[in-house]
């Protein structure tokens, strides 16, 4: 129970800080720190995410910087790819899961090492507005993206929002994170309702030491995160998933069997 605590004011910590990527240590946070089996962490890890996100748009400013129109495409093309994203995810061995788990670990972490551009997205309109009828086939292929990435790993796919809502929709900085986190909301919600199964297993005292400690960190470090470098928080957190993504790995091809 306070590894679960420790574990999830981490995650909680750089979802409210980032609005984005926090999640991608919830897996492993939950396997190699709490000591659960993968189709048990999927399910906890993406309760963990939908309250900690949750928790992020509790402050006023992020809320009102939500451009809910995009949210809401991102989100209506996730949900039906959250459950095929989850039904992927039963017919693959767990060892393999987990290996390319840690691949998309590292291509987050290299994502944030370089840092993310803030160009004007070619659908962003001189008004501030979107121009939907060009832009809406890419707008729902990156959220059905980001729904198969939640289902099948039980990550918010915050790192995938972010950079395309700024570079594809030309969303400033602060319109980009809060928006990503009712897309996150969103996703682990349906993500959630399709590990229906597995949440059957879920230990609801690990979950709630784990998502309340990460929903009121997320609340904290929100209201914090202006008075931060957010490139120098954003390469800080970049090294830690590289070095846990070569954990991951390593533990997998090594001693697979021991993962539940």
């Amino acid at each position: 129970m306070v590894l679960a605590a420790v574990f999830g004011a981490v995650i909680g910590l750089m979802l409210g800080l980032l609005g984005a990527g926090g999640s991608i240590l919830a897996i492993p946070a939950l396997v190699y720190g709490v000591g659960q089996p993968l189709q048990t962490a999927i399910p906890t890890s993406l309760a963990v995410v939908a309250l900690s996100a949750a928790g992020g748009l509790i402050p006023r400013q992020r809320r009102s910087a939500v451009r809910w129109p995009v949210a809401l495409v991102f989100g209506a093309a996730g949900i039906p790819a959250a459950f095929a994203g989850a039904g992927l995810g039963r017919g693959i061995p767990q060892r393999w899961l987990l290996l390319a788990f840690a691949a998309l670990m590292l291509v987050v972490a290299v994502r944030m090492l370089r840092g993310g551009d803030e160009r004007v997205g070619a659908c962003r309109t001189r008004d501030g507005g979107v121009r939907w009828r060009s832009c809406l086939p890419k707008s729902l292929l990156a959220g059905a993206a980001v729904g198969v990435l939640t289902g099948l790993f039980g990550v918010g796919g915050g790192f995938v929002i972010v950079p395309a809502l700024a570079l594809l929709l030309g969303l400033g900085a602060q319109e980009a994170v809060a928006t990503s986190l009712v897309v996150v909301l969103i996703n682990s919600v349906a993500g959630l309702a399709a590990h229906t199964g597995a949440a059957e297993q879920v230990d609801y005292g690990v979950l709630l030491a784990f998502a309340g400690a990460a929903a009121g960190v997320s609340v904290v470090s929100a209201r914090a995160s202006s008075r931060l470098d957010p490139a120098a928080v954003r390469r800080g957190f970049a090294v830690v998933v590289l070095a846990v993504a070569v954990f991951v790995a390593a533990a997998a091809v090594v001693d697979p069997a021991a993962l539940g």
